[in-house]
């Protein structure tokens, strides 16, 4: 029986207009997209919106409060906190972003070979991935760290690596879910190669999981790279981060707490961001969720 071209197009059409309405619907979803939205455009043209060099230093107004001079106040240093802190979002989120794609990546490609061949090689990449979930990331990040040295390539390889056997265990998940179904059956009967079945009919099926996943783990990313520069193991001074910033700014908690107080609170926002987004992401694609 024939396909018709223009009957799978509408159908494609109805589930984008219905993830879209679902999507809209959730005001909390809306809220955490606008955060994301908002920050990432803040990254992009921060050179434009930056009022001063975030590395210059005027040692005669460190440790300023917020003024109309200086928006968010200076640090130890006289540098403007606001103009750091919008250099910074280009670190944090592009540290966050690249972290997730290449964990992410590493492991759409182990957890389809995993769940589409099985056998042994499922149970060798299974038990590899049970073996890094066994350490808490935070710990994982900072032995990478230790081992290939401070800096912000090495801290986005070690954020992308504990990604990467939730996202295999994730995509093995569905691609096990997908391999059975009769369809699959028909088109290996017809002869069509592994890797085509795989391009063309596994991957587009395990697609949303792994959105939903992406999302969520860019904001988990974010904390442990701050986290990793909070410590000194991440991007290093004078480099705007919002880690960084907040290391530096600890020892002046009680004299300037401004210092701290910006880069933490931008932290959480995008953060809850992410999460909020995420979350609407996971209920509009979820075909069970009505409402």
């Amino acid at each position: 029986m024939a396909v018709n071209p223009a009957r799978v197009g509408n159908s494609k059409a109805i589930r984008m207009k219905s993830f879209y309405k679902k999507l809209a619907k959730n005001k909390a979803a809306m809220v955490g997209a606008f955060i994301v939205i908002v920050f990432s455009l803040l990254a992009i043209f921060a050179p434009l919106l930056a009022p001063y060099d975030p590395t210059e230093m005027q040692l005669s107004k460190k440790l300023e409060t917020p003024s109309s001079e200086h928006w968010l106040g200076t640090d130890d240093k006289g540098r403007d906190i606001l103009s750091r802190l919008l250099y910074g979002s280009r670190i944090s989120l592009t540290v966050g972003i690249l972290s997730t794609l290449l964990g992410a990546l590493t492991g759409i490609i182990l957890g389809v070979v995993a769940g589409y061949y099985g056998r042994w090689v499922d149970s060798l990449i299974m038990r590899i991935c049970d073996v890094l979930l066994a350490f808490p990331g935070i710990l994982l990040a900072l032995a990478i760290v230790s081992v290939l040295g401070a800096s912000t390539t090495n801290v986005i390889i070690a954020v992308a690596f504990y990604a990467i056997p939730t996202f295999a265990r994730i995509v093995r998940g569905s691609t096990l879910t997908v391999k059975k179904l009769e369809y699959i059956d028909a088109i290996k009967a017809m002869g069509a190669r592994d890797t085509r079945i795989i391009i063309k009919h596994i991957l587009p099926n395990v697609l949303s999981p792994i959105i939903v996943q992406s999302t969520l783990y860019i904001a988990s990313a974010i904390i442990t790279a701050s986290a990793l520069s909070f410590l000194g193991m991440g991007t290093k001074p004078p480099t705007p981060e919002w880690g960084t910033m907040l290391a530096q700014g600890r020892s002046y908690v009680a004299q300037a707490p401004h210092i701290t107080l910006f880069p933490g609170l931008v932290i959480l926002l995008v953060v809850v961001g992410f999460n909020l987004f995420g979350d609407g992401l996971r209920d509009a694609l979820d075909p069970k969720t009505k409402k």
